[in-house]
């Protein structure tokens, strides 16, 4: 196995918005369930609610890129942390952090299958807790 699995997981997050138009079959199971908890509360999603989440995200804004802090993979579950960065059609100069999450993933047939995923607002990380 190998980290293929961390590829999958990490590919999906950071191939979202980068225009391939089949993207979600290619790393989402058909039979896929996430289920998201973030600032505006729980949502269970499946496949066709993951696509019109991300198109709104994609029309949104001028780029969005996952920044991949960590992944970690137990037995048949991958956890990830990472940070959405975006630039905004007002303010394309300008990169800033959208959302930080957390998730973790079960895969079936090489594909994200059943998912929990916490995210919160991003601000910038102050890198020193104690200044």
């Amino acid at each position: 196995m190998g980290g293929k699995s961390k590829d999958i997981v990490e590919k999906f997050y950071t191939s979202l918005f980068n225009g391939e138009e089949d993207i979600l079959d290619k790393y989402l199971h058909p039979n896929v369930a996430l289920t998201w908890y973030g600032t505006t509360g729980l949502k269970k999603l499946d496949f066709n609610e993951i696509l019109a989440i991300r198109n709104d995200m994609a029309k949104n804004y001028e780029s969005l890129k996952a920044e991949i802090e960590k992944t970690v993979e137990e037995g048949h579950q991958i956890a990830i942390q990472f940070t959405y960065h975006v630039k905004t059609i007002e303010n394309p100069d300008e990169e800033m952090p959208l959302a930080h999450f957390m998730a973790i993933w079960e895969l079936k047939d090489d594909k994200l299958y059943k998912g929990v995923q916490i995210s919160q607002l991003g601000e910038e990380i102050d890198e020193s807790p104690w200044s």
